[in-house]
This record gives structure tokens, sequence and C-alpha cells, in this order.
């Protein structure tokens, strides 16, 4: 039920969440201080190049931190870096048909920055929801 009394009858399109990113500067030193100070190990590591950045997945149950860091200055993620620093960038939702959740979101209301399904890393297909129509949040729905 909606804070004005509606009712959705609307299935639940997330299965969990899959990471909660964080843009660092210096991605081996944030590598670093996770596994000394939580012990976390990096499950996967890639380079991405269409979006221009390099990632570490920590594990962490069956969801991931993703320490992501620019590797060209015209990345989203520098400009992020730039604009505000190191911190948290994006959450990651994990849904089961990227271009029903994409639908979904954008006919509640939501800004699609990916107009269709994309490529992402470790083999996802991703699509990417703009903060301002999503409370503030950068949103990326990712399928396995």
């Amino acid at each position: 039920m909606s804070a004005d009394g509606r009712i959705y009858h609307r299935a639940m399109l997330l299965t969990e969440i899959d990471h909660v990113a964080i843009a660092v500067n210096d991605l081996q030193a944030a590598i670093d201080y996770y596994a000394s100070a939580l012990g976390a190990t990096v499950h996967h590591r890639e380079v991405v190049d269409p979006d221009g950045v390099e990632e570490a997945l920590l594990k962490v149950a069956d969801s991931y931190i993703q320490l992501t860091t620019p590797t060209r200055p015209d990345s989203p993620i520098a400009r992020f870096l730039d604009k505000r620093g190191e911190g948290l960038h994006h959450i990651g939702y994990r849904v089961a048909d990227c271009a029903v959740a994409l639908e979904s979101m954008i006919a509640a209301g939501a800004t699609a920055i990916d107009e269709v399904p994309r490529p992402g890393s470790r083999g996802t297909t991703v699509a990417f929801i703009h903060p301002k129509g999503s409370f503030g949040t950068l949103i990326e729905l990712v399928e396995e």
C-alpha cells in the first residue's frame, strides 16, 4: 500500500541486493583496507573499458561490495570523484529480467540512463537509473 492509501498489485522484481558500489581513488589501497579491516578478499576483478572503470568485487554472502576506480579522466566514476570525492556511488539490485525491471521503473516515473539493458561486468546484463528519478540514488539493475 502506498502512503496515500493506494494498493499496488505489482509482483516483486528485485531478487536481492547485488552490490553496493564505492568510488575510490586508489583501488589497491581500498582492497588492502577491506582485507585488513574486515578480512574481505577479492572475488572478482575486471576492467570495464566501455565504462572507463576498474572494479574489484568483495563477496559478502550472496552480494558484493564493489570498489570502483576510473581508468580514464572522462569516465563517470572520475567525474563523480572530482565532484563528490570518494564514497558510495550506487546500489545494484539483482533482478531476474533486466529489460522487464527497466520497463517497470520507467513506467513508474524513473529516468533511465540506459534506454535498453547492456552488457555489464562478470557477464551480467545491466541498466542504470538516474538518481533524479529515484529519490537521489543511482540504481543499477543487474541480471545474472
